[in-house]
């Protein structure tokens, strides 16, 4: 934003010195509370966002729609309570971004997601408030209080806000943490980092194009994390995700044992009987010394299966 139309355009009242100025660059997340009122001669309220107890959190420099916020808060020190009064030129798009915000606190159902333009000409944003600033422009008073501070060093990004070689660290990070959790034993942390690692993968590879160089060299990236995965969902005996998971794997790898042997187990788990043998069998096709192995795990889903079958033939009896 021009310096000088931000010195023209934007006013501050200091209400409560800071107790420090704090350079802020790109990359830069803050925290803040904030009030708003329209400049009419009642001071209208808007938005409070202590009375949700839900600060506002902004990472600055990575284009929020409401700009002038970035600048307000580039003018403060921590801790400080300012006021600012905000030509309405600087605030058109403070409807939508409140619009969000209020949504976000509502309950899912209850969010209106659809926004086209004729939706906006016909019902406008859900608001009554927002729909009459956004019908009679106004100049807007900010009441802000700094409450956070986090230069880029002293927090650690979500992947939104990281470059391609910065997700590939942070990849292998989550990895290594999953390990350790789940030598641990913390099986739901050991799923949640493999999980947070397979998130962020696929958002590279949906820049790539599909069997290309470096898709291919993601997919071999993604392939022992959704094993891992897989293997924490087994010992949560949450087997549909196994299943997925694991026919995803064998996409990338079609002769990949591991996938065939978890996804074999899984399908034992949900009682999908033919599709267990096949790929107990094909475990063995590709790798004998697993004979011994395969055949305990097929005797014991047999020996399930029949205690099954033969409860619900007893139950099924009772009916009648």
């Amino acid at each position: 934003m021009d310096e000088t139309i931000d010195q023209a355009l934007i006013k501050k009242e200091m209400l409560y010195p800071g107790s420090k100025y704090i350079p802020l660059t790109s990359g830069t997340r803050v925290k803040f509370h904030y009030q708003t009122r329209r400049c009419d001669k009642d001071k209208t309220l808007l938005d409070d966002s202590k009375r949700t107890n839900k600060p506002m959190e902004l990472v600055l420099g990575k284009k929020f729609k409401l700009e002038v916020w970035e600048v307000i808060v580039q003018k403060m020190a921590l801790n400080e309570v300012a006021k600012f009064t905000v030509d309405k030129s600087l605030v058109l798009q403070y409807p939508f971004v409140a619009k969000t915000i209020r949504d976000a606190c509502k309950p899912p159902e209850e969010r209106r997601t659809h926004m086209c333009g004729m939706t906006l000409q016909n019902e406008g944003i859900g608001y009554d408030d927002l729909n009459d600033l956004l019908k009679r422009p106004c100049d807007l008073e900010f009441t802000i209080e700094l409450i956070s501070i986090e230069l880029p060093t002293d927090y650690q990004k979500e992947s939104w806000q990281m470059d391609d070689n910065e997700k590939l660290k942070r990849i292998q990070e989550l990895k290594d943490q999953g390990n350790e959790h789940y030598k641990n034993r913390e099986f739901q942390k050991a799923e949640d980092s493999y999980s947070y690692a397979i998130g962020i993968i696929e958002q590279l590879m949906l820049k790539e194009k599909p069997d290309d160089v470096e898709w291919n060299e993601l997919a071999e990236i993604k392939i022992p994390l959704l094993l891992n995965y897989t293997q924490c969902k087994l010992i949560a005996k949450d087997y549909y995700p196994v299943i997925n998971y694991c026919t995803e794997v064998l996409k990338y790898d079609p002769n990949n044992v591991k996938a065939y042997y978890r996804r074999a187990k899984a399908h034992a788990g949900v009682w999908m009987e033919k599709e267990a043998e096949r790929d107990f069998i094909k475990c063995v096709e590709l790798d004998s010394k697993l004979n011994s192995a395969v055949a305990k795990e097929m005797s014991e889903f047999k020996k399930l299966l029949h205690e099954k079958q033969r409860e619900e033939k007893k139950n099924f009896k009772g009916l009648f």
